[in-house]
């Protein structure tokens, strides 16, 4: 029988293993969906190609994925520390977040400004602000309910200022960048949920979210026009039902087996977007639905062993921590999984780990070394695991943490 060690051991090793096979296919998929018939792949230095960039974001990923795994286990042992740490986060995030609408600092990509240039550094290097976000926000409710063990059910100095910082932070992103305003919004709104906010406060503070969301929709005449594109696609087949319709096509050409990797047809001009946001579509129409099917399975394993983690941490910081970042990761797959079959509006968010994107890969990464390191503390823990969402549960944790 394992020894509670080696087994932490095998489920944050689970996780990064997960990780790194989404990452493997992801660097597959991106060179195959960024071919060009008039070009090479080695035409150019690796920074230039998006494989290069790809395979050089995916291996300093994780290697910042060991690192955070190992530097993280010794920090959660000391919950003070998570204070500083909260506000450094979310400091540079608000500073990152601001500076993508100023001049000389804004990136704009297809009319949307939602990178910020990196001045002085090598040709073409942005970072998306949005993405040290969701980090910035799970650490922070984290540390207001579980380090301070904030009475949760308390609306003035419990629920009232974690929603303060929500809305801060969807209004800051969603003004650019709806779907991870929307996102997180949910994440946030999860997190209030388990960690044991009264469902009649949470009530009041869901249809002011909700009012907040319609207004950024109606804000950008693009997003209504996708929404009402949604109700029938085949009615704007060469408008905002353009790029459903050909996700569909793409999916529907590969089979069951898929043309082979390479062969796909849909990503010469006729899919927008396919390296990134409709990567799975590419991925359906060269590996098949069994292709789709495993990379879908491997979410599932992730999220599976999230919720693990979060179960077994060892307080109620961490148990907090592990279910925003599960709920976070597993949220953004099944958003992106849904606009790629039709199932929801087409919205820009990409599928973690897999699509391009060197913010995305590094953030998840660290995302998977936290996780991982909660994992490790969790199983050497020797004190029984309360239910986080309890009543008493908050309380009982921190106390003993």
């Amino acid at each position: 029988m394992l020894t509670t060690e080696r087994q932490g051991i095998n489920r944050g090793g689970a996780m990064m293993i997960v990780a790194t096979a989404l990452m493997a296919v992801g660097v597959v998929m991106v060179t195959s969906a960024a071919a060009r018939l008039d070009a090479s792949y080695l035409d150019s230095s690796p920074w230039r190609s998006i494989f290069g960039r790809q395979m050089i974001f995916a291996l300093i990923g994780l290697l910042l994925m060991v690192m955070t795994a190992r530097a993280a286990e010794p920090l959660l042992a000391r919950p003070r520390t998570w204070g500083w740490i909260t506000v450094i986060l979310c400091g540079a995030s608000v500073l990152f977040l601001m500076a993508a609408f100023l001049p000389g600092w804004s990136s704009a990509r297809h009319g949307s400004s939602r990178w910020v240039s990196l001045a002085g550094a090598y040709e073409g290097l942005r970072y998306q602000p949005s993405e040290l976000a969701k980090v910035a926000l799970i650490v922070l409710l984290a540390w207001w309910f579980g380090a301070r063990t904030t009475d949760a059910r308390a609306f003035r100095a419990g629920l009232l200022p974690a929603a303060v910082f929500i809305g801060l932070f969807v209004i800051l992103v969603g003004r650019e960048d709806f779907s991870t305003s929307f996102l997180l919004a949910m994440v946030g709104g999860m997190m209030l949920l388990v960690a044991g906010c009264r469902w009649t406060h949470l009530g009041v503070f869901a249809g002011l979210g909700a009012a907040g969301l319609a207004a950024l929709v109606a804000a950008a005449p693009y997003r209504v026009q996708r929404l009402i594109a949604f109700r029938d696609i085949w009615k704007h087949p060469q408008g905002a039902g353009y790029q459903p319709l050909q996700s569909l096509t793409t999916i529907a050409s590969g089979g069951w087996m898929g043309a082979g990797l390479g062969s796909g047809i849909q990503k010469y001009g006729y899919l927008p977007e396919s390296h990134s946001d409709f990567i799975l579509s590419v991925l359906c129409e060269e590996a098949g639905a069994l292709g789709g099917a495993i990379v879908i399975l491997l979410f599932c394993a992730f999220v599976y062993l999230g919720l693990r983690t979060m179960w077994q941490a060892r307080t109620a910081f961490e148990q907090l921590v592990a279910f925003g970042l599960t709920a976070c990761l597993g949220l953004q797959a099944a958003l992106n999984i849904s606009v790629v079959f039709v199932v929801a509006p087409t919205t820009g968010i990409p599928l973690p780990f897999v699509s391009a994107g060197g913010s995305g890969v590094l953030t998840y990464c660290l995302m998977i070394g936290i996780l991982a390191a909660i994992a490790r503390r969790g199983e050497q823990s020797e004190y029984p695991v309360p239910h986080i969402g309890s009543e008493s549960a908050i309380s009982f944790v921190g106390a003993r943490g």
